[in-house]
């Protein structure tokens, strides 16, 4: 996101939203400097939800990341992302569940490492226990779904090759299911599902209620991503035979279907792991909301309520990421919304 608000906002400012004062000045006036950064030496022990956590052993969950570290041959990597894996990770542990993390080829996987880490990102790369288990992932073909309550698949472009026709995938899919058990998914995580058969022969997500992440939030960032890619991810959810729910881009968009629960895009990956607790038969501990998660609140009211709901929203969350608002302003302007992206430019203002 840093990069977005480095490449886009000045540019934005003048020849969108300024015309009678310098770029600098108006980007001076976010204050940007004065949300600092998550501490790098953050570890579990600084996380407030995880140290008031859950203390009884509620049983395990298996989170799984992809072993693709390229997109095709593009030269473009891919890989898992590091923040949709870290952040669930610790909700399911301060909620009583062991996590073990496992990867199609098993080892150690390609981390796609993000510039807008939190403190619980700092923390799990911090996490000695935490970073064993992630370099030496299980092998799927090696694990017994039966110890498992729930499966997490964690997203990342190279979900996108690996994941939906993985024989390993759909037996653990099948097994817990089959269980009563939970399955969730977030942003490119569901590809894990596409082609997963029940036992009756028809397909998981038949007629289900999922997400993940959009057409027009893959074209926006990669506008060769039809070419780049096998297949879009919305597309194919459709095709076969998911009801998919669209939210707006960039933005929480967290998918109850019974015992699957799917999220759009990264911003989501609290809220799917909070409702995978709750599907698992627990109220989630509580938790303080992030700057980020702040923002997203702030910018849904705008998308859901307008910008006076949203106005009023933002006074009670001074703390809102403003990067992350800005960073939608941006969006607006390049999309030619020049007066959403004015508003939103507004909801950024300390």
């Amino acid at each position: 996101m840093k990069r977005w608000i480095r490449r886009g906002l000045l540019a934005c400012a003048t020849g969108l939203l300024l015309s009678c004062i310098g770029g600098y000045v108006y980007v001076d006036g976010f204050a940007l400097d004065e949300q600092m950064p998550a501490n790098p030496a953050s570890t579990p022990a600084d996380l407030a939800f995880l140290r008031d956590g859950v203390r009884e052993q509620r049983g395990r969950v298996l989170a799984v990341v992809t072993s693709t570290a390229m997109i095709g041959d593009s030269g473009k990597k891919a890989g898992y992302e590091l923040t949709e894996l870290s952040r669930a990770y610790y909700v399911f542990r301060a909620n009583g569940y062991e996590v073990d993390i496992a990867s199609p080829k098993g080892g150690e996987p390609p981390m796609k490492l993000d510039e807008d880490l939190d403190q619980a990102d700092h923390a799990f790369l911090n996490d000695a226990e935490a970073r064993r288990r992630l370099k030496a992932t299980l092998q799927l073909s090696a694990v017994d779904p039966d110890r498992y309550e729930a499966v997490y698949f964690v997203g990342g472009k190279g979900t996108m090759f690996d994941f939906p026709d993985d024989v390993d995938i759909h037996r653990i899919v099948r097994a817990i299911h089959a269980r009563g058990g939970v399955i969730g998914a977030v942003c490119h995580g569901p590809a894990a599902l596409l082609n997963v058969r029940l036992d009756d022969g028809s397909r998981l997500l038949s007629q289900r209620r999922v997400t993940g992440f959009s057409n027009d939030e893959e074209l926006f960032l990669i506008e060769n991503a039809r070419d780049l890619f096998p297949y879009l991810l919305q597309d194919r959810l459709r095709e076969v035979g998911a009801r998919y729910v669209e939210g707006p881009m960039y933005l929480d968009n967290t998918i109850v279907d019974g015992k699957l629960v799917t999220g759009q895009n990264p911003w989501a990956t609290w809220s799917v792991a909070e409702a995978m607790v709750r599907a698992m038969g627990h109220a989630p501990i509580a938790r303080e909301a992030t700057r980020e998660e702040q923002a997203a609140r702030v910018l849904l009211a705008y998308r859901r309520q307008g910008a006076a709901a949203a106005e009023r929203l933002r006074r009670t969350h001074p703390d809102a990421d403003r990067r992350l608002i800005l960073m939608h302003a941006l969006i607006a302007g390049m999309r030619g919304d020049l007066g959403d992206a004015f508003r939103l430019q507004r909801l950024a203002r300390p």
